[in-house]
């Protein structure tokens, strides 16, 4: 039986409150930016990303077991969504 070799990929993960949920960290850093004179800033939304450097047969593969780490683990399903950048290469 033929061994498939690994590759390691890069993949970012980005999440985010989902949008009917308040963000009082992005209403504090928008009240700051007006402070230092930014009126033109309406709304800001504060996430966090993550990325996940690991070994997959192919991109494909990266990407299902990146989304699956993030469902499971990096974020929280009732109040946060998320969204996978294309796996790179490394």
């Amino acid at each position: 039986m033929e061994q498939q070799t690994a590759t390691r990929f890069t993949v970012r993960v980005h999440v985010t409150l989902k949008p009917v949920v308040n963000d009082p960290q992005g209403l504090a850093v928008r009240d700051a930016l007006w402070q230092l004179g930014y009126r033109d800033v309406a709304t800001v939304r504060v996430g966090k990303v993550i990325d996940l450097n690991l070994a997959a047969p192919d991109a494909a593969a990266a990407r299902a077991a990146a989304d699956e780490m993030a469902r499971r683990l990096l974020s929280n399903p009732v109040i946060e969504q998320f969204d996978l950048e294309d796996p790179q290469p490394q």
